[in-house]
């Protein structure tokens, strides 16, 4: 078994809108809320929820099961641009000034630094 030491590198950031493109939950978007690098894993808001069973405290004085979203690894997701609305590969380009940006493959349109 292959041991990952540090970071991995993932493609998405968070606040990014993404689109599901492997599993159970295809074809479901959604906005990227952490970004795990350790394990290359991301949690997206309305994708993949579970059911959490929690013990009465006084944050929540009910208990009681509680749907959360669980993770997703980062390769089942695509960014989707936000000019064209499609699901896109990204390439990396660079500005007049030297800052690095990212750049959609479908429409060659800059995302949003």
């Amino acid at each position: 078994m292959a041991v990952l030491v540090g970071r991995q590198r993932v493609h998405v950031r968070k606040g990014d809108t993404v689109e599901v493109i492997g599993g159970k939950h295809r074809g479901k978007r959604g906005k990227v809320l952490n970004v795990n690098l350790k394990d290359a894993k991301l949690i997206i808001e309305g994708v993949n929820l579970v059911k959490r069973h929690t013990r009465p405290t006084q944050k929540l004085p009910q208990g009681g099961i509680v749907e959360k979203e669980g993770s997703v690894y980062a390769a089942r997701v695509m960014l989707v641009c936000p000019k064209c609305g499609k699901a896109a590969r990204v390439a990396h380009g660079y500005l007049a000034d030297g800052t690095k940006v990212r750049v959609c493959k479908n429409c060659g349109e800059q995302i949003e630094k």
